[in-house]
């Protein structure tokens, strides 16, 4: 797949463009482990293409936690935010893949769970913050990554249209939901088992491990 001859590229953060699952495993351990409880099976996969608050309403509800909803989420963000600053690396050769295509007149959006005081620092921290010309939060649009409202959000915010986008995801729901919309799909497995690789090629348009194989065709 030629990606230059799309007009626009909308990009997920979480393991498509940075490694973050272990991160968030490790705030899941902790933040079970403050109430002498184990990670529930299924718990990542379930809330990964949650926003912030619905990820709080599904664990408080499924736990029965006596925590607001507004603690759970500033005890998730707290923990998180020093390593989006300054831990969380790059997908192999990301920040030149963006590069690449912006030099190439492609316009880049981001399309995330994920809320600023997130995504900014570590775009910023990787040099290619700049290069973003939307911003699109699944809060922003009330559904989670399996619809395309929040690629489509984001698709809007640059000027184009589903049909002249590519959308880069690591979830197979996130595949689907850019699918739902009409657009054409890119899957990164960085961080994926084996069996969700197995999902991803018979899913996604393309599929490729890193940025670097995609720079080197």
């Amino acid at each position: 797949m030629d990606f230059t001859g799309f007009k626009a590229a909308v990009f997920d953060l979480d393991g498509t463009l940075i490694r973050s699952k272990g991160v968030w495993s490790e705030i899941d351990r902790l933040f079970f482990k403050k109430r002498g409880m184990e990670v529930p099976e299924g718990y990542y996969e379930a809330v990964s293409t949650k926003d912030f608050r619905a990820a709080a309403i599904y664990t408080k509800d499924l736990l029965g936690l006596d925590d607001s909803i507004e603690s759970i989420m500033q005890e998730w963000h707290d923990m998180a935010v020093y390593e989006y600053t300054h831990i969380i690396g790059e997908v192999d050769g990301a920040a030149d893949f963006l590069r690449y295509l912006s030099g190439k007149g492609v316009k880049l959006g981001l399309a995330t769970a994920n809320s600023a005081a997130l995504y900014e620092p570590v775009l910023k921290r990787l040099g290619v913050l700049s290069l973003f010309e939307s911003f699109a939060t699944t809060e922003e649009v009330g559904r989670g990554k399996g619809f395309p409202d929040v690629y489509e959000l984001a698709c809007e915010r640059l000027g184009t249209t589903s049909a002249d986008t590519v959308v880069f995801e690591d979830l197979p729901e996130g595949i689907r939901g850019a699918k739902l919309g009409g657009f054409a799909s890119a899957a990164c497995l960085d961080e994926l088992s084996d069996a969700e690789k197995a999902i991803m090629l018979g899913e996604a348009d393309i599929c490729f491990d890193n940025y670097k194989e995609l720079l080197a065709k």
